[in-house]
C-alpha cells in the first residue's frame, strides 16, 4: 500500500459513523460505533499498523474512477482495465431501513460487481483495533464470514465469498485478518458487510447474499433521495450545494443532533508538520453557520436538532448565578475576568465535556505527519466569540425556525451578562492559538454580536433582560473596536489590538452586520485582505489564508495552506459589497466559480488547499461546506438582484 493523497477519497456513513473509501478501493479510516470511536480502520494515519479494509482487481494497469450515486451517499468505486468495467458501491444503511432480519446494524456494505467483461478481485480485510493499540482474534465462520473479536468490540464480515487467514504487518506487530481472491463475469455481484455485533445476545449480521444486498441498497438510496427532496434551493450550482447538504447530513450525529467539525483526526495541515488535530467533536463556533445554512435551504428539522444541542450544552449550568464548568482551569483564565467561561468552545457528540487531548506515539502519522492526537486540548481554551456565534444561531432559529423557550432564554441571558463582564479579557481566538492570549478583534466583534443578538431576541419576545447594560456595553464595544482593532498604518482591521497584521476572520464583519459592505473602512479592510502575500495580503489567486503564520506566531512550527472557509468568507464579503458596486459581485462569483475548481472529484473539500492545490487538514470538513451554501446563496441572490 501507499498513502492516497487526502482528497482522493469519498465518504460514506450512517449519522452515527463515516468511512473513507479510497480511489483504489480501500477503506483506511473507519472508527466504531460512532465518529469519536477509537478506529478499526486507520491506514489512512499509518499504513503498516492501522489498517484497512481493501477490494480493488489484481491485474496491472487498472484505471480508477469514483461518483455518487445520483442524489445520494451511495459511493461506486470504478476500475477500467482491458478486460472488463468492474465497481465496488459502498454504503451504509440508515439506522431507519431495516435488514430483511428485522434487526437494525451499524455496518458497512461493500457490493462488487462486473459491468461489461470479466475481473478478478482480491478482498482483504486486516482490522486494527483501537487504533492500532488493541489485539485482535479471528474466528472463521465456514461460507458466511468471520469473526474479529477484540477487548472493547466485536466485528463480523458477513460474505458468501470462500474466505481465508493471512497476516499483515510489521514483524512483532503483525495482524490476522480475512483474504479472498474471485472472478467476476459480467453481471455477476458479490456482496461484503462488516459491523458491529452483539455476541451475548445473539445479534449477527444476516448472510449477505446478492438479494440482501440489492435490497439494502435500494432502500438506502430511497433514504437519501427522499431526505434531499425536501430541499428549498433552486439556484444556480445547485448539484454542489446538493452534495454540500448532504456531506453536513453525514456528519451529524443523529441521536444528539451534533455535527462533528470533520469525521477525521490528525491530517496534516502541513505535510510531515504538528499541525494535526482531532476534529470528531461539535463547536459552538459552528452553530450560528450551520444554522443559517440549514434553514437557508430548507433543512428545518436537522437545524432544530442541532439547536436542541446547543441548548443543552447551554443550559447545563447557571451563569445568572455565577457558576461556571467544574472543570479546572489552572493557569488558563489570563488577565480579567472574574469567573470561569460558562461554556465550553467544543464538546463531545454526546454532550461530555471532557477531550483530553493524547498522542498516539505508535503511528507514524499520514505521509509521516507527527504527532498523531486524539482528543482536543483546545477544549479548555477561552474563547470570547462563541458567545457571538451562539446568539446568532439563536437570534436566526428564533426568527426562522421556532420561537425559543422562555426556561431557554434565562440561561441565554445569565451567558449575556457573563459576556458583559468579560468582554475585554484577552482570549486564545478563533483559530485557537497555542501562542498566548491576546486582545484578538475577531473575539471583540462576535461579544458585539452575542449582545446585539441578545437584544434583538429580547425586544421581539419581550424577555426580560437588562437592557440598559447590554446597550451600555455594546456600544462601548463597538468604539472599543473602531478605536483599537483599526490600523491607520495598514488602513484595515487587524487581528488584534497593538498589531498591525491582517486576518480573514475579520471578513466577517459585514457578514453580521457589525459594519455596512460599502463603509469605507471595510472596503479597505477588503482591498488589504484582497491583496497577494508579497504586497501584503492574504490572498493567493483567489485563495484565502487565514493569517500570516510567519508575522503572526500561533506557537506552533510550520506553515499551513490557505483556509477554504475563508475563500468562502471572501466571496460572501465581495458579494454584500457588490450591492454598490458590480465589479465586485463579478469578482465575488469568479472567485467562487474558482474555489469550486478545488473540490475533490466528488465535490468535497477538506479543511485547506495546499501549494499545489492538494488537500490538507481533516477531511471532509463541516465548515468549509457550510460556507459554500451560505456564499452560493448569497452570490446566486445577488446576481439577480435580490437584496
Amino acid at each position: 500500500m501507499t498513502y492516497q493523497p487526502i482528497e482522493n477519497y469519498g465518504i460514506i456513513g450512517n449519522m452515527h459513523t463515516v468511512a473513507l473509501v479510497g480511489i483504489n478501493g480501500s477503506i483506511d479510516w473507519f472508527c466504531m460505533p460512532s465518529f469519536d470511536s477509537p478506529s478499526v480502520f486507520g491506514a489512512i494515519l499509518d499504513e503498516a499498523k492501522g489498517g484497512h479494509f481493501k477490494i480493488a482487481p489484481t491485474a496491472d494497469g487498472v484505471t480508477h474512477k469514483q461518483i455518487y450515486w445520483p442524489q445520494t451517499n451511495v459511493l461506486v468505486t470504478r476500475f477500467l482495465s482491458p478486460d472488463g468495467v468492474g465497481e465496488v458501491t459502498d454504503f451504509m444503511p440508515m439506522e431507519t431501513e431495516k435488514p430483511l432480519d428485522n434487526h437494525e446494524h451499524n455496518e458497512l456494505v461493500r457490493r462488487v460487481n462486473v459491468v461489461r467483461g470479466t475481473m478478478r478481485f482480491r478482498m482483504e480485510c486486516f482490522p486494527a483495533f483501537n487504533y492500532g493499540r488493541d489485539s485482535h482474534q479471528v474466528v472463521v465462520i465456514p461460507e458466511s464470514g468471520a469473526y474479529f473479536t477484540s477487548p472493547t468490540i466485536w466485528l463480523q464480515l458477513s460474505t458468501e465469498v470462500t474466505l481465508h487467514r493471512e497476516f499483515t504487518g510489521p514483524e512483532g506487530a503483525r495482524r490476522e485478518g480475512m483474504a479472498a481472491e474471485f472472478t467476476l463475469l459480467e453481471g455477476q455481484t458479490v456482496a461484503f458487510a462488516i459491523g458491529e455485533v452483539c455476541e451475548q445476545c445473539g445479534d449477527y449480521l444476516p448472510p449477505y447474499s446478492h438479494v440482501v444486498s440489492q435490497q439494502i441498497f435500494e432502500d438506502t438510496v430511497n433514504y437519501w433521495r427522499r431526505w434531499l427532496a425536501t430541499s428549498t434551493y433552486r439556484g444556480r450550482w445547485r448539484e454542489i450545494v446538493e452534495r454540500s447538504a448532504l456531506v453536513l447530513k453525514l456528519l451529524t450525529y443523529q441521536p444528539t443532533g451534533a455535527i462533528v467539525a470533520a469525521p477525521t483526526c490528525s491530517l496534516p495541515e502541513e505535510l510531515g508538520g504538528e499541525r494535526n488535530w482531532d476534529y470528531r467533536y461539535t463547536w459552538i463556533r459552528d452553530a450560528a453557520f450551520t444554522l443559517y445554512a440549514l434553514l437557508r435551504i430548507g433543512f428545518t428539522e436537522e437545524a432544530a436538532h442541532f439547536m436542541d444541542f446547543i441548548e443543552a450544552r447551554a443550559s447545563e449550568i447557571n451563569p445568572a448565578a455565577g457558576d461556571g464548568f467544574h472543570l479546572p482551569l489552572p493557569g488558563r483564565l489570563g488577565r480579567g475576568g472574574s469567573a470561569s467561561p460558562p461554556l465550553q468552545i467544543m464538546y463531545g457528540i454526546d454532550g461530555r465535556h471532557d477531550l483530553t487531548e493524547v498522542t498516539l506515539e505508535h503511528l507514524d502519522g499520514y505521509r509521516g505527519s507527527r504527532p498523531v492526537r486524539i482528543g482536543n486540548g483546545a477544549y479548555n481554551q477561552l474563547q470570547l466569540d462563541i458567545y457571538g456565534e451562539l446568539m446568532d444561531a439563536v437570534y436566526l432559529y428564533n426568527r426562522y425556525g421556532r420561537p425559543i423557550s422562555y426556561d431557554f432564554w434565562t440561561h441565554l441571558r445569565g451567558l449575556i451578562d457573563w459576556v458583559c463582564d468579560n468582554w475585554n479579557r484577552p482570549d486564545d481566538g478563533v483559530w485557537e492559538v497555542r501562542s498566548g492570549r491576546a486582545h484578538f478583534v475577531y473575539s471583540k466583534l462576535m461579544c458585539w454580536v452575542a449582545i446585539d443578538r441578545a437584544i434583538r431576541v429580547a425586544d421581539a419576545r419581550a424577555f426580560p433582560a437588562d437592557r440598559q447594560k447590554w446597550y451600555t456595553t455594546r456600544d462601548r464595544i463597538y468604539e472599543d473596536i473602531m478605536k483599537r482593532g483599526w490600523s491607520d498604518k495598514r488602513r484595515a482591521f487587524v487581528q488584534a489590538y497593538g498589531s498591525d497584521n491582517l486576518d480573514a476572520a475579520n471578513l466577517i464583519m459585514p457578514l453580521v452586520f457589525f459594519l455596512a459592505p460599502s463603509d469605507p473602512r471595510m472596503l479597505q479592510t477588503l482591498d488589504a485582505i484582497n491583496r497577494s502575500p508579497e504586497e501584503g495580503g492574504l490572498v493567493s489567486n483567489s485563495l484565502v489564508y487565514r493569517y500570516d503564520v510567519q508575522a503572526s506566531p500561533d506557537g506552533l512550527r510550520g506553515e499551513e495552506g490557505t483556509f477554504n472557509i475563508c475563500t468562502f468568507w471572501l466571496v460572501e464579503a465581495l458579494t454584500r459589497a457588490g450591492w454598490s458596486d458590480r465589479s465586485r459581485l463579478d469578482q465575488a462569483q469568479l472567485v467562487f466559480e474558482k474555489m469550486l475548481s478545488y473540490a475533490n472529484h466528488l465535490g468535497l473539500y477538506a479543511e485547506e488547499t495546499g501549494h499545489s492545490g492538494e488537500g490538507l487538514g481533516n477531511f471532509p470538513q463541516a465548515f468549509t461546506h457550510l460556507a459554500l451554501i451560505s456564499s452560493a446563496f448569497n452570490l446566486d441572490r445577488a446576481l439577480d438582484g435580490i437584496h
